[in-house]
């Protein structure tokens, strides 16, 4: 069997054709973004999950929900314990909902 690699976005732009998968993941994009910005800083510092875990002073599981997206209730505290341990900055912004 030839299976063929597709990288992250090359999927995501398939998968967003479907537009209802497309009005899912738009309702989640937030999530989403800092999802992939928390994987690729933990990545460029070498660290697994279990070790920012540690640095954040929570469990590898707390990571593994954050990286997913599907972390429900998040806190600014938290997120900002993360940043820290990656030596990043946060930084929140609200807008108006498009009309």
């Amino acid at each position: 069997m030839n299976m063929k690699t597709m990288k992250y976005e090359e999927l995501l732009d398939e998968q967003l054709k479907d537009e209802e998968f497309r009005q899912a993941y738009e309702e989640h994009e937030e999530e989403f973004t800092v999802a992939r910005e928390v994987i690729a800083l933990r990545q460029q510092a070498n660290m697994t999950q279990r070790e920012l875990a540690e640095r954040v002073g929570t469990s590898q599981p707390a990571i593994a929900r954050l990286e997913s997206g599907n972390y429900r209730n998040l806190s600014l505290a938290f997120l900002r314990r993360v940043a820290d341990a990656l030596g990043a900055v946060t930084e929140v912004h609200l807008r108006r909902e498009k009309m």
